[in-house]
């Protein structure tokens, strides 16, 4: 492993995600998934930036009780934010609707809170991308919520699935970010941890 201040580490991945699970594999560190359910509940009057981080915190507090001390876990939440109000994941076919209906032709924030834990410490960051959608018809969004079925995913709508493809034309900001995990900050923090 390249990260050799982690050697010691049991690394775990808090996360059902296949996508943040490919990015961490990607990144050349071995772990293992041990996924939380929390209800992804947060306080009202929470920022753009703040409501990933409290919900990354939320879930990695959740494992403070059985973490050991070899142990680091790895949460991260992933939003989307479009005027103000968070996009999460849809709950159903017309919640997916209304949401790529929402950003249709226009720029939205995806916004990744991620927590790092150990026994010994705790170090929380996010990460912030701008993205923007062209106009979409009502068929192209017909068409990616019925072969894609993006209800794991806030927004409903996945950067590295047909609807990225077709529908987004310009980023600003870490293209990994959007797909959940901010694989490049993530990395600055894990050499520092």
């Amino acid at each position: 492993m390249f990260l050799q201040n982690l050697e010691n580490y049991e690394i775990i991945l808090a996360s059902k995600s296949p996508r943040r699970q490919q990015l961490l594999t990607d990144l050349g560190i071995k772990f293992r998934v041990q996924p939380m359910d929390i209800p992804e509940i947060f306080p009202e009057g929470l920022g753009m930036t703040e409501v990933p981080v409290y919900l990354a915190e939320l879930i990695a507090e959740a494992f403070r009780p059985f973490l050991e001390n070899h142990q680091l876990i790895i949460t991260a939440d992933t939003i989307v934010w479009l005027d103000g109000e968070v996009l999460n994941k849809p709950a159903d076919y017309a919640d997916g609707f209304r949401m790529l209906r929402n950003l249709s032709g226009k720029k939205h924030q995806v916004v990744t809170g991620v927590c790092l834990l150990s026994p010994e410490k705790k170090v929380s960051f996010y990460a912030s991308t701008d993205v923007w959608f062209k106009e979409l018809s009502d068929e192209e969004i017909h068409h990616y919520l019925e072969h894609y079925k993006p209800y794991d995913k806030a927004g409903a709508y996945g950067i590295q699935e047909w609807i990225g493809y077709i529908g987004i034309y310009h980023i600003e900001g870490s293209f990994f970010n959007v797909m959940g995990l901010p694989v490049q900050s993530l990395y600055e923090h894990l050499k520092a941890f």
